[in-house]
Parts: structure tokens; C-alpha cells; sequence
């Protein structure tokens, strides 16, 4: 399995008191969670055979932080129409997105960004 690049994983913590905050980004949470399990069992049987850099495992866990379930969804099937064995392949990242307010976790799960003054 390959590892995530440095862009999916941050030192966010969840906190109780962010819990409403928390609900709209349940969705991409579980799809998140959801990929983790196949990053962590099934991704394992194919090893590193991804011509692009971040794999594509890895590309759609970046996409879906990003741009939530559904757009990442989307952005990840395009990176899957691209790899085919004609692909250059290469670098290719997830497009940050221009807004996103969001902290990820050390497992690249997506919180609310704080809102505290230290």
C-alpha cells in the first residue's frame, strides 16, 4: 500500500464542541473511512502497480478531503479514465480546492477547523 502524500494527513483533533459543526462533513467522513478499508485490505493484494504518483487509492482519498463526496467521487473516476497502459503517468495531485476551511486528522479524516484564539 502506498502511502498518502503529505497534503492528506494534518494534526487537526476533533472536538465535542464542534459535534453540529461536524454533521455536514459526515458524508465525506465515511467515504474517507470506507477507502482506508480498502487502502488497508484489498489495495494490499494489487501492491504498488499505479503508474501515477499519488496512487489512485491515495488520489481519491486526497480528492475526497478536498472536494467532498461527490466532486471527489467524480475527480477520482477521471484519474481512473486516465490510467489505462498507454498513460505517460507521473505527478499527478489532487486540485486543491480554492476554499477549503477544513483541518484533517493525523488519519486524514476531515474536522471543522478550530475556531479557538491561543
Amino acid at each position: 500500500m502506498s502511502v498518502l502524500p503529505a497534503y492528506a494527513l494534518g494534526d487537526a483533533h476533533f472536538d465535542a464542541a464542534d459535534g453540529f459543526r461536524a454533521v455536514p462533513l459526515l458524508p465525506r467522513n465515511v467515504v474517507l473511512a470506507l477507502l482506508h478499508g480498502y487502502r488497508a485490505t484489498i489495495s494490499h493484494t494489487y501492491g504498488d502497480v499505479c503508474k501515477y504518483y499519488p496512487s489512485c487509492s491515495a488520489y481519491a482519498v486526497g480528492a475526497v478531503q478536498q472536494h467532498g463526496a461527490l466532486k471527489g467521487a467524480a475527480l477520482t473516476a477521471a484519474r481512473l479514465a486516465r490510467c489505462h497502459p498507454w498513460a505517460e503517468g507521473g505527478v499527478d495531485d489532487v486540485p486543491a480546492h480554492p476554499h477549503f476551511q477544513h483541518g484533517l486528522t493525523r488519519h486524514g479524516f476531515v474536522v471543522p477547523a478550530s475556531t479557538r484564539k491561543d
